[in-house]
């Protein structure tokens, strides 16, 4: 039987560290090299095959992926939260964590983290969150200006500052210039802020919409109620594709709306949302859920109204809907389908079923922490 190398690469900006093992706890090889595709490349092709290649998550981990995948046996972006004992135990250098994280790969303890496949598939999920993070900023902006108009009594909302009109009568119950001529500037400045920060979200949501236009599987997700472009398009590109997941279950753990049962000896039993979970993708979904059940006349509604006046809390009602929403969308993308409303109902049972299971495990001890 051939001897299976393990490589793993510390990676910076500059230099990355290699270290090669065949063996668990033995020194290995170890060299640095420029952090570049040929002189990795280079090093890669200097160990024997079968060669198994991993590194962790980082913002140069999918141009690594996408560029050595080819190069090795297998490929592992793992990751670092779950190696956290290689910070923590005894000295500490790349060297050192090189070979601790080759280590854990040759037993077996790494995490895997999904990367897309594709260069086109990549970029549109770094457009949908480069999207996402220029709403955070406009709001960001919008509240600086709230803030900086409160300190001079003057209580609005963004949509108060939306348009010329209204800010410059918002600008004239200001201090006049001759009594605090700073005061109306630093104002200014801050629309001006808040200004560009709407125009960048307005240019990358057309551009989003364009780009997601051409997935016919977004297309199907817009029929679902709550799901317009942006929550369909965040959903396939953070999701990448439904064969990741063995069951719903670990979807809905992946996106925040699954919750880890914890428990040891005869203490209370803990739920809560593993701290990995996707939080984009838990916004996006709570957030189609709040949009359908305020809809009403849609299945989604019924279902909320059901667990309600079965006597699930409002936010856990809430949170079952958005499991349902995201079970019928993982099927239609696995069985090629169309949204049909009266197929809801199904995995409405099954997701009350598990609500109700994962209630009763807990019992009085209860302590949800979702």
């Amino acid at each position: 039987m051939p001897v299976e190398h393990h490589i793993a690469m510390d990676t910076h900006c500059h230099t990355t560290e290699i270290c090669v093992k065949t063996r668990a706890n033995t020194p290995g090889r170890t060299w640095q090299v420029q952090t570049n595709v040929p002189a990795l490349r280079e090093a890669i092709a200097s160990v024997r095959r079968p060669r198994y290649l991993a590194f962790e998550e980082g913002p140069l981990a999918s141009w690594l992926a996408r560029n050595l995948k080819a190069d090795v046996d297998r490929l592992i972006v793992c990751d670092p939260r779950k190696n956290a004992w290689i910070a923590k135990g005894g000295d500490k250098d790349d060297p050192i964590d090189a070979g601790k994280l080759a280590d854990l790969f040759i037993g077996g303890f790494l995490k895997p983290v999904h990367h897309p496949a594709e260069l086109s598939r990549e970029a549109f999920k770094q457009l949908v969150g480069l999207y996402h993070e220029r709403v955070g900023h406009r709001v960001m902006q919008a509240n600086k200006v709230i803030g900086r108009l409160r300190r001079w009594g003057i209580v609005v909302r963004e949509v108060d500052f939306d348009d010329e009109a209204a800010r410059k009568q918002l600008l004239d119950r200001l201090p006049s210039s001759k009594e605090a001529p700073s005061v109306r500037l630093g104002v200014e400045l801050l629309l001006e802020g808040y200004d560009q920060a709407v125009e960048q979200e307005t240019k990358l949501r057309r551009q989003l919409v364009r780009e997601a236009k051409s997935y016919e599987a977004v297309v199907r997700f817009t029929a679902l109620p709550g799901v317009a472009w942006v929550r369909a398009a965040t959903y396939f590109a953070y999701v990448d594709t439904p064969w990741r997941f063995a069951s719903k279950q670990a979807l809905w753990k992946y996106m925040g709306i699954g919750l880890e049962r914890k428990t040891s000896g005869d203490g209370p039993v803990y739920l809560g949302v593993d701290p990995s979970a996707n939080r984009m993708l838990k916004s996006m979904i709570l957030g189609a859920a709040e949009s359908a059940i305020m809809q009403k006349d849609n299945p989604f509604h019924e279902q909320h109204q059901r667990w309600s006046k079965a006597g699930i809390s409002p936010r856990n009602a809430k949170r079952n809907v958005g499991r349902s929403m995201a079970a019928v969308m993982w099927g239609m993308w696995k069985n090629g389908g169309v949204y049909d409303p009266a197929k809801v109902g199904v995995a409405a049972t099954n997701v009350g079923a598990a609500a109700r299971e994962q209630a009763s495990a807990c019992g009085g001890n209860r302590s949800d922490r979702f």
